[in-house]
């Protein structure tokens, strides 16, 4: 009955505090992972906004790849008669 003592104290007085303090460890982690992630959100959502001008800053790209190609089409066929 002695030993079983000695065990519970042991249990209580070693056991729990290092439990306790794994316990609190994993929860600081758990708390910095959770204020990073609403760091990544706030920015995704500020991020969101500034994409709003890509579909005509696209439009405009392609019109302009369509003018420079004609260009060069036109430049390559006088080079050839040139050549020719």
């Amino acid at each position: 009955m002695v030993l079983w003592w000695i065990g519970n104290a042991v249990l209580l007085l070693v056991v729990v505090p290092v439990l306790v303090a794994l316990l609190n460890r994993v929860l600081a982690a758990l708390e910095r992972i959770r204020g990073a992630s609403d760091d990544i959100l706030a920015g995704g959502v500020a991020l969101i906004g500034e994409l709003d001008g890509v579909p005509e800053a696209l439009a405009t790209t392609d019109q302009t790849i369509h003018e420079v190609a004609v260009g060069a089409v036109r430049y390559a066929g006088s080079v050839a008669k040139l050549l020719g």
